[in-house]
Protein backbone atom coordinates (compact mmCIF):
# COMPACT_ATOMS: atom_id res chain seq x y z
CA UNK A 1 0.00 0.00 0.00
CA UNK A 2 2.79 2.45 0.90
CA UNK A 3 4.61 1.77 -2.35
CA UNK A 4 1.40 2.49 -4.26
CA UNK A 5 0.84 5.73 -2.34
CA UNK A 6 4.36 6.91 -3.07
CA UNK A 7 4.14 5.96 -6.72
CA UNK A 8 0.80 7.75 -7.12
CA UNK A 9 2.42 10.95 -5.85
CA UNK A 10 5.57 10.43 -7.96
CA UNK A 11 7.65 10.02 -4.83
CA UNK A 12 10.91 8.05 -4.79
CA UNK A 13 11.55 6.14 -1.55
CA UNK A 14 15.29 6.62 -2.08
CA UNK A 15 14.79 10.42 -1.94
CA UNK A 16 11.82 10.57 0.43
CA UNK A 17 11.33 13.44 2.85
CA UNK A 18 8.31 13.59 5.18
CA UNK A 19 6.60 16.11 7.45
CA UNK A 20 3.82 15.46 9.97
CA UNK A 21 1.15 17.97 11.01
CA UNK A 22 -1.67 17.62 13.53
CA UNK A 23 -4.56 20.06 13.92
CA UNK A 24 -6.37 19.04 17.11
CA UNK A 25 -9.86 20.12 16.04
CA UNK A 26 -9.56 17.91 12.95
CA UNK A 27 -8.57 14.89 15.12
CA UNK A 28 -6.17 13.70 12.44
CA UNK A 29 -2.49 13.49 11.57
CA UNK A 30 -1.53 14.78 8.14
CA UNK A 31 1.44 13.14 6.45
CA UNK A 32 3.13 15.34 3.85
CA UNK A 33 5.95 14.17 1.59
CA UNK A 34 8.29 15.29 -1.17
CA UNK A 35 11.41 14.14 -2.95
CA UNK A 36 14.60 15.65 -1.58
CA UNK A 37 15.47 18.77 -3.51
CA UNK A 38 11.85 19.61 -4.36
CA UNK A 39 10.30 22.79 -2.99
CA UNK A 40 6.76 21.83 -2.02
CA UNK A 41 5.43 19.03 0.15
CA UNK A 42 2.37 17.12 -1.09
CA UNK A 43 -0.32 15.67 1.16
CA UNK A 44 0.24 11.92 1.15
CA UNK A 45 -2.36 10.68 3.64
CA UNK A 46 -4.53 11.70 6.61
CA UNK A 47 -4.72 9.36 9.60
CA UNK A 48 -7.60 9.75 12.04
CA UNK A 49 -6.60 9.65 15.69
CA UNK A 50 -8.02 6.65 17.50
CA UNK A 51 -8.46 8.63 20.75
CA UNK A 52 -7.78 12.08 22.18
CA UNK A 53 -7.07 13.56 25.59
CA UNK A 54 -6.87 16.99 27.12
CA UNK A 55 -8.26 20.24 25.74
CA UNK A 56 -7.12 22.92 23.32
CA UNK A 57 -3.97 24.49 24.66
CA UNK A 58 -0.30 23.58 25.13
CA UNK A 59 1.12 20.98 27.49
CA UNK A 60 2.50 22.76 30.52
CA UNK A 61 3.10 20.17 33.24
CA UNK A 62 3.60 16.47 33.81
CA UNK A 63 0.35 14.54 34.20
CA UNK A 64 -1.97 17.14 32.64
CA UNK A 65 -2.87 14.71 29.80
CA UNK A 66 -2.39 17.51 27.28
CA UNK A 67 -1.03 16.97 23.79
CA UNK A 68 1.70 19.58 23.20
CA UNK A 69 1.32 22.42 20.71
CA UNK A 70 4.17 23.91 18.73
CA UNK A 71 7.09 22.84 16.57
CA UNK A 72 8.75 19.50 17.30
CA UNK A 73 10.86 16.78 15.73
CA UNK A 74 10.99 13.00 15.93
CA UNK A 75 13.80 12.02 18.30
CA UNK A 76 13.09 8.30 18.96
CA UNK A 77 12.14 5.28 16.90
CA UNK A 78 10.77 2.55 19.16
CA UNK A 79 9.99 -0.77 17.44
CA UNK A 80 9.44 -2.43 20.85
CA UNK A 81 6.73 -0.06 22.08
CA UNK A 82 4.02 -1.27 24.45
CA UNK A 83 1.68 0.34 21.91
CA UNK A 84 2.90 -1.69 18.92
CA UNK A 85 5.29 0.90 17.43
CA UNK A 86 6.05 4.48 18.42
CA UNK A 87 7.81 7.64 17.31
CA UNK A 88 8.88 10.00 20.09
CA UNK A 89 8.67 13.78 19.99
CA UNK A 90 11.40 16.00 21.39
CA UNK A 91 9.00 17.54 23.93
CA UNK A 92 9.91 19.40 26.07
CA UNK A 93 11.96 21.73 23.92
CA UNK A 94 13.83 24.73 25.28
CA UNK A 95 10.78 26.83 24.34
CA UNK A 96 8.51 24.60 26.45
CA UNK A 97 10.82 24.79 29.46
CA UNK A 98 11.05 28.58 29.11
CA UNK A 99 7.27 28.94 28.81
CA UNK A 100 6.51 26.80 31.86
CA UNK A 101 9.35 27.91 34.10
CA UNK A 102 9.64 24.25 35.12
CA UNK A 103 12.74 22.11 34.81
CA UNK A 104 10.53 19.09 34.09
CA UNK A 105 7.20 19.91 32.34
CA UNK A 106 6.58 16.25 31.56
CA UNK A 107 7.72 14.22 28.58
CA UNK A 108 7.38 10.93 26.70
CA UNK A 109 5.00 12.18 24.01
CA UNK A 110 4.64 9.68 21.17
CA UNK A 111 2.87 8.88 17.97
CA UNK A 112 1.94 5.25 18.60
CA UNK A 113 -0.44 2.39 17.90
CA UNK A 114 -3.47 1.24 19.90
CA UNK A 115 -6.46 3.43 20.77
CA UNK A 116 -5.62 4.79 24.23
CA UNK A 117 -3.93 8.04 25.22
CA UNK A 118 -3.02 10.26 28.16
CA UNK A 119 -1.39 12.97 26.07
CA UNK A 120 0.03 10.99 23.14
CA UNK A 121 -1.27 10.51 19.60
CA UNK A 122 -2.67 7.00 18.95
CA UNK A 123 -3.11 6.09 15.28
CA UNK A 124 -4.25 2.43 15.65
CA UNK A 125 -1.76 -0.34 15.02
CA UNK A 126 -2.37 -0.26 11.27
CA UNK A 127 -1.93 3.52 11.14
CA UNK A 128 1.30 3.63 13.11
CA UNK A 129 2.74 0.85 10.95
CA UNK A 130 2.39 3.03 7.85
CA UNK A 131 3.59 6.23 9.53
CA UNK A 132 6.51 4.44 11.18
CA UNK A 133 7.60 2.84 7.90
CA UNK A 134 7.44 6.21 6.14
CA UNK A 135 9.61 7.75 8.84
CA UNK A 136 12.08 4.87 8.61
CA UNK A 137 12.22 5.19 4.82
CA UNK A 138 12.80 8.95 5.05
CA UNK A 139 15.58 8.47 7.60
CA UNK A 140 17.17 5.80 5.41
CA UNK A 141 17.02 8.22 2.48
CA UNK A 142 19.04 10.72 4.51
CA UNK A 143 16.44 12.91 6.24
CA UNK A 144 18.14 13.76 9.51
CA UNK A 145 15.26 15.79 11.00
CA UNK A 146 11.60 14.84 10.71
CA UNK A 147 9.45 17.79 11.74
CA UNK A 148 6.11 17.49 13.54
CA UNK A 149 3.89 20.57 13.89
CA UNK A 150 1.04 20.41 16.42
CA UNK A 151 -1.67 23.06 16.32
CA UNK A 152 -4.93 23.48 18.26
CA UNK A 153 -6.98 24.58 15.23
CA UNK A 154 -6.23 26.23 11.86
CA UNK A 155 -4.27 29.32 12.93
CA UNK A 156 -6.02 31.76 10.60
CA UNK A 157 -7.17 35.21 11.66
CA UNK A 158 -10.86 34.31 11.91
CA UNK A 159 -10.15 31.38 14.24
CA UNK A 160 -7.67 33.38 16.33
CA UNK A 161 -10.17 36.23 16.81
CA UNK A 162 -12.83 33.77 17.99
CA UNK A 163 -10.52 32.71 20.81
CA UNK A 164 -9.09 36.06 21.89
CA UNK A 165 -10.47 35.57 25.42
CA UNK A 166 -8.53 32.33 25.91
CA UNK A 167 -5.54 32.42 28.28
CA UNK A 168 -3.62 30.77 25.42
CA UNK A 169 -4.50 33.45 22.81
CA UNK A 170 -1.07 35.11 22.80
CA UNK A 171 0.67 31.74 22.63
CA UNK A 172 -1.44 30.69 19.63
CA UNK A 173 -0.72 33.97 17.83
CA UNK A 174 2.94 33.26 18.44
CA UNK A 175 2.64 29.99 16.49
CA UNK A 176 0.66 31.53 13.62
CA UNK A 177 3.62 32.57 11.40
CA UNK A 178 4.88 28.98 11.17
CA UNK A 179 1.39 27.77 10.29
CA UNK A 180 0.84 30.52 7.70
CA UNK A 181 4.21 29.96 6.05
CA UNK A 182 3.46 26.31 5.38
CA UNK A 183 -0.03 27.12 4.12
CA UNK A 184 1.42 29.64 1.66
CA UNK A 185 4.51 27.75 0.49
CA UNK A 186 3.96 24.06 1.36
CA UNK A 187 7.41 24.01 2.90
CA UNK A 188 8.63 24.76 6.42
CA UNK A 189 9.51 28.20 7.68
CA UNK A 190 13.08 28.68 8.87
CA UNK A 191 13.18 28.15 12.66
CA UNK A 192 13.75 31.85 13.33
CA UNK A 193 10.56 32.69 11.41
CA UNK A 194 8.22 30.15 13.04
CA UNK A 195 7.23 32.30 16.00
CA UNK A 196 5.85 35.86 15.93
CA UNK A 197 7.36 36.58 19.35
CA UNK A 198 8.79 34.41 22.13
CA UNK A 199 5.87 32.33 23.37
CA UNK A 200 4.62 33.65 26.73
CA UNK A 201 3.86 31.43 29.69
CA UNK A 202 0.34 29.93 29.65
CA UNK A 203 0.15 27.72 32.72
Amino acid sequence: MLAAQLQAQHLDSARLEVFFRLIKTRVALEVWARNQGEGAFRLLHIYRLAATSGRLGPKRRAGDEQVPEGFYTIDRFNPQSLYHLSLGLDYPTADDILATGLADPGGDIFLHGSDVTVGCLPLTDAGIEEVYLLAVAARAAGQATINVHLFPFPLVEEELRRREASPHAAFWRGLAPGYAYFEAHRTLAPPAAQYATPAPATR
